[in-house]
């Protein structure tokens, strides 16, 4: 029966399916969009994207003022950051993570001084754009190159440290035969293992269906690396391969006799170009049965001899094993492995920080373990589960780098260039610049801490693993970030810290965001200066009185608005009642009297006394404390008029009577617009006068509050 097999791990890669799914938001939130050359290598999909908005920019000089600029998933050498931004561009980075780790080794030893050696395609925008990050550096791309170039630099790079690093899509093969080149030739000899673990994982299944097919189809772009390398794979397996880019290119006719098709891909081919591929097959009657992926058949049931077989199996050192628990003592924990071996696990491997082994297994669990030693003799192999679970976080941490995943550790030591954190038994190291402490801050108030960090680079062959607490703490403070403006709203309260003070407010942190506390916002009373309210450090509630998203500004309010002195003022008095008042200022026109705290009422010099006064320092002191009359309130501008005249007894009688009666009858008010409105039928010079004292004591009062 014909059947087809398809690889398991055909098609996008992480990093190109990131690439992709950020256009693709970008273009749904910003409308028409481009990118700096092609985002990915495959015209199908350029082609979709392009029909929903995304240009290809070939360079700078086409970038429109404010036009959002993708960068793509292989990466631009450093400077063209610079030059997009002096264009007018926004610019998103699609660069591949693990593209971007190559980017972070070569600049960190192109600075040390050593040489970098790239093994990849010249003319590849992945390899153009990390050529960009190094300083004397060379690019090969087999091993013969790799031995010619090097050579010719002989002896200068007999002694000098030489950084080798690979483009993501090498094959190990030629990789590995360069390396044996370089070390061969270079003494002080840097390998780092930059080959994504996709591709090697694709390229293992490639040369697998290609040993075990007719012919197999090659699905990528013409100018895809990784697509190439996978076809030069099959190629050596197979003589029936066909490199195509799509379903339009595969030429049914050419599998007449053939029984089994291999179909594998490039990581830059999307899922429904394969379904294409594989449907056309299907729609020509080409094959009569599709298997997406081989499945081990189930398992059958063993008969007695097969299972006595079985467990007189002999085991040897390297095994992995499981077993049940059937005992547990104070050093080690017996388990049933169903062999005529009795396994044995020391309890340490099962405890850590202090915790007792029967808090963490017990008696009929399951458990795995690699055999570290057998005794025949005594019928007893030991088991180590950490080496185990070593070989899985290996994976984990492999993942972790390409998807850039946050994991957790403890810290357990402290060397000159940074920490060492304990990742399940995995020996991860932070450098100092990356341990999110201050410069100069001491590195052992990180000990037997538990910290978030990114896994940065990866090498199993070196047992070599590098991490970053501070792009863990970015990413978690860029989420927190996020949540916070997603959720904040005018009123809702917040509890949190003083962080600075100026003369015109506070500063306070709210969870990772500042606000601003202005200084009229700190009390209802007057004050000069915040500090006279609150300190750097003090933990206060403050309320969100307005906010800017797109500036990133927030309005913070921390006095009570249920104490606001206008409304205990308004609730108590109205006009006409007597307040016992104080004393709080002196002016030429008048005093100021404070009728409620933080609620200051105008005493108008002519309302001070009975008499004709020159200044109210002649009657009033600062401090003083009298019962005034309530004589006008103006609640839109929250002023009031206050009187002690009109408590007082008549003036004496040496006034004379046409002057009293012109003062009796004048009526002093605070008017909508601020004025003084005297009504007298007589002596008008008089009033005149009133009038332009009580506008120069409006003008004051305005200035002063």
């Amino acid at each position: 029966m014909r059947k087809i097999l398809v690889a398991e791990s055909a098609g996008f890669c992480f990093g190109v399916k990131r690439s992709v799914e950020i256009a693709e938001k970008t273009i749904f939130e910003y409308g028409k969009c481009a990118s700096f050359g092609p985002l990915i290598h495959n015209e199908d999909v350029i082609s979709y994207l392009e029909d929903k908005g995304l240009r290809v920019l070939s360079s700078v000089e086409n970038v429109r003022e404010g036009e959002h600029v993708i960068i793509r998933a292989h990466g631009v050498p450093p400077g063209v950051y610079t030059e997009l931004s002096s264009a007018g561009a926004i610019v998103t980075d699609a660069t591949c993570p693990k593209v971007k780790l190559i980017h972070t080794i070569v600049t960190k030893a192109s600075g040390e001084g050593d040489f970098i050696v790239i093994i990849g395609m010249r003319n590849h925008p992945e390899v153009e754009a990390i050529s960009g990050y190094c300083l004397e550096h060379i690019i090969a791309e087999d091993p013969g190159e790799t031995e010619r170039l090097l050579r010719e630099r002989l002896p200068a790079l007999a002694d000098r440290p030489v950084c080798v690093v690979s483009q993501t899509t090498q094959t190990r093969e030629n990789y590995d035969k360069c390396c044996d080149i370089i070390k061969m030739l270079c003494t002080n000899v840097k390998i780092f293992d930059t080959i994504c673990v996709a591709t090697s994982t694709r390229q293992v299944e490639a040369e697998k269906i290609a040993s075990e097919c007719d012919a197999v189809v090659v699905i990528g772009g013409k100018h895809s690396a990784n697509s190439i390398h996978l076809a030069e794979i099959c190629r050596k397996k197979c003589s029936d391969v066909h490199f195509i880019a799509n379903a339009d290119e595969l030429d049914v006719s050419g599998f007449d006799r053939v029984k089994t098709v291999g179909i594998t891909a490039g990581a830059s081919t999307p899922s429904w170009i394969i379904k294409e591929v594989r449907n056309k097959m299907s729609d020509e009657n080409i094959m009569e049965e599709t298997i997406i992926e081989e499945k081990p058949a189930a398992e059958k049931e063993m008969s007695f001899d097969e299972m006595l077989e079985e467990s007189l199996k002999p085991i040897y050192n390297g095994d992995k094993v499981k077993g049940v628990v059937a005992a547990i003592s104070g050093t080690e924990v017996s388990v049933d492995l169903g062999a005529k071996y009795s396994g044995f696990i020391p309890t340490s491997e099962f405890t850590d920080a202090g915790e007792k082994v029967e808090d963490v297994l017990k008696v009929g669990d399951e458990v795995e373990g690699v055999v570290v030693r057998v005794n025949d003799v005594e019928g007893t192999a030991q088991i180590s589960k950490k080496r185990l679970d070593a070989t899985k976080i290996w994976v984990d941490l492999e993942e972790a780098v390409e998807n850039g995943l946050v994991m957790e550790g403890v810290v357990t030591e402290e060397n000159k260039g940074g920490v060492v954190v304990n990742i399940k038994g995995i020996r991860v190291f932070v450098p100092a610049s990356q341990t999110n402490l201050p410069k100069d801050a001491e590195l052992s108030q990180l000990l037997k801490q538990t910290v978030k960090l990114r896994i940065t680079e990866v090498n199993k062959a070196r047992k070599r693993v590098v991490g970053s607490i501070r792009r863990a703490a970015q990413a978690d403070r860029r989420a927190q970030l996020e949540k916070f403006w997603e959720e904040i709203e005018v009123g809702k309260k917040y509890k949190g810290t003083v962080k600075s003070l100026t003369g015109y407010g506070a500063f306070v942190d709210i969870g990772g965001v500042d606000g601003m506390v202005h200084v009229s916002e700190l009390s209802w009373g007057r004050i000069r200066q915040p500090s006279e309210v609150v300190s750097v450090g003090d933990e206060i509630e403050v309320y969100v009185i307005s906010f800017d998203k797109e500036k990133r500004k927030i309005s913070l309010g921390y006095k009570d608005p249920e104490a606001d002195p206008w409304k205990i003022f308004m609730s108590t008095y109205k006009v006409g009642d007597v307040a016992k008042v104080k004393i709080v200022k002196l002016m030429d026109f008048g005093a100021f009297a404070e009728v409620v705290p933080g609620v200051d009422g105008l005493i108008h010099i002519s309302q001070i006394a009975n008499r004709r006064i020159e200044k109210p320092s002649e009657v009033l002191t600062v401090g003083d404390e009298v019962e005034a009359k309530i004589t006008a309130v103006d609640e839109e501008k929250q002023k009031i008029s206050l009187s002690i005249r009109a408590l007082s007894e008549p003036a004496p009688a040496e006034v004379p009577a046409a002057e009293e009666e012109a003062e009796d009858e004048v009526v002093f008010e605070i008017s909508e617009t601020g004025e003084t409105v005297g009504e007298i039928e007589e002596e008008a010079e008089a009033v005149t006068e009133l009038a332009a004292q009580t506008a120069e004591a409006d003008a004051a009062a305005e200035s002063a509050e």
